[in-house]
């Protein structure tokens, strides 16, 4: 495995979500407000949607409409054949801040994560839910007391995997056929919980903060390290098993490419709204690695 990254895409504010389908690399720009896409090499660049109160997490139903997070106005759009935006679901009255990253399963179930504060506008920590949104659109709650839910994946076996950016852990549940979540335990644990709630003082107790992340064809996550400046992979139990240090800050990641072996990177120098509105310093990374992602 190659640890020497290359830039694919560039000039954007502060790319999230990047995932593979269809022979391109989907990702959103939040300050932006667009969602585009693009080919393995960067080219042929495509805006798929313009969503106003920012998107982030992607995913697709059954039938291969696209799904989008809108955080601010805690909503998930639908993009229909068309290519017009419907409202999928409304978490206004559930999520307790900017709704942020979702996986989506098999049946269309999209499992979805919020700040819980107020992250930019410097309140304490507090605690997050997370929520199922039925194909139809219904929301249910089926965990909480998550130190901010961010990056998640399914497994073959129907385990969910959800990284808690303040928690220092990823946790994992068992995913019921009827889309409950069961058995929560921790799946890696890379320190204690913070005993602050103060996020300057929390982010000094974090040794992983944990945000976008993907999972590989042999179990293990690929996370990256919102404040270590790395991409890691991890096994189940927490052993760190890989790291590539990219020069930047990285926020969020994916595996695609034709082999499946390319694990790409969303940079940017930081992750502070106002910096990154301003300026079109975000980046896409490309990086080979030696196990591809999971199917």
């Amino acid at each position: 495995m190659t640890t020497e990254m290359t830039t694919v895409a560039e000039g954007y504010h502060f790319l999230e979500a990047p995932r593979w389908r269809d022979g391109r690399l989907w990702f959103s720009d939040f300050y932006g407000y667009r969602v585009r896409s693009m080919l393995e090499d960067g080219a042929d660049v495509r805006e798929e949607a313009h969503v106003p109160e920012q998107p982030s997490g992607l995913g697709w139903l059954p039938d291969g409409r696209l799904l989008i997070v809108s955080m601010r106005d805690r909503k998930i759009l639908r993009r229909e054949p068309d290519g017009t935006l419907a409202v999928h679901a409304d978490l206004g009255k559930h999520a307790t801040g900017h709704v942020n990253d979702m996986v989506v399963d098999a049946q269309g179930r999209a499992y979805v994560g919020n700040f819980g504060f107020d992250l930019m506008g410097g309140a304490p920590l507090e605690p997050a839910a997370l929520h199922r949104v039925d194909p139809d659109g219904h929301v249910t709650l089926v965990a909480d007391d998550l130190w901010f839910p961010n990056g998640s994946a399914i497994t073959p076996d129907n385990v969910l995997l959800v990284v808690e950016t303040f928690g220092n852990r990823v946790s994992a549940f068992d995913l019921t056929a009827d889309g409950e979540l069961t058995n929560r335990r921790v799946w890696a644990e890379f320190g204690p919980l913070p005993t602050e709630r103060d996020i300057a003082a929390v982010l000094g107790q974090i040794r992983v903060a944990g945000d976008g992340a993907c999972l590989d064809a042999a179990g293990a996550l690929w996370i990256a390290d919102a404040t270590g400046d790395r991409l890691v992979r991890v096994i189940e139990g927490g052993t760190i098993t890989d790291e590539i240090k990219p020069g930047s800050p990285v926020y969020a990641c994916a595996l695609g490419g034709a082999a499946g072996t390319t694990l790409y990177a969303c940079a940017a120098p930081d992750f502070l709204e106002d910096a990154r509105a301003a300026a079109h310093e975000g980046r896409m990374l490309a990086v080979r690695v030696a196990v591809p992602g999971a199917a």
